[in-house]
């Protein structure tokens, strides 16, 4: 069987990090996906708020490079949890649990110093190195290579 949700939004208030009684990371938030139909009368679109969970390096991640307003990617399962409230009526609830999150956007635009972690990335993903220039006057640290292919495998 298959469960697998991915979805795109902003984060509507800070990620919330926790740890368990054994020390396990895990971080709740909400994201507000825009629907891509079903516009109101007033031309405005429907927007979904959606709780996440990300638990382990995946919620230290979030919870490291993430504030409200942010742009995420979410790709995870969906989950429904059962829970009894104050009164004993019993409740459920749905949510992602989050398997990879990524940045949606950029941070440029803040006045920052640029990027918190590098666009695109994941916790488990190494950071880019930057691109730096050729040294100037030309030279390079690449070689000619001799124009026969007869050593090649293909």
């Amino acid at each position: 069987m298959l469960n697998h949700i991915t979805i795109m939004g902003r984060l509507v208030r800070e990620p919330e990090l926790r740890r368990t009684g054994s020390g396990v990371a895990v971080t709740s938030f909400t994201l507000a996906v825009d629907r891509d139909f079903g516009k109101s009368e007033n031309g405005e679109k429907e927007t979904d708020f959606i709780d996440c969970v990300a638990w382990r390096q995946t919620g230290e991640f979030v919870a490291k490079y993430f504030t409200k307003g942010r742009m995420a990617v979410v790709s995870g399962r969906l989950q429904i949890r059962p829970w009894t409230d104050k009164d004993g009526n019993k409740r459920r609830t749905a949510e992602v649990v989050a398997d990879n999150v990524y940045f949606g956007d950029s941070k440029r635009d803040d006045g920052g110093n640029g990027f918190g972690a590098p666009a695109g990335n994941t916790y488990s993903t190494p950071a880019t190195p930057a691109y730096s220039a050729p040294p100037a006057g030309g030279a390079s640290d690449f070689a000619m290579l001799d124009d026969d292919d007869a050593q090649l495998p293909f």
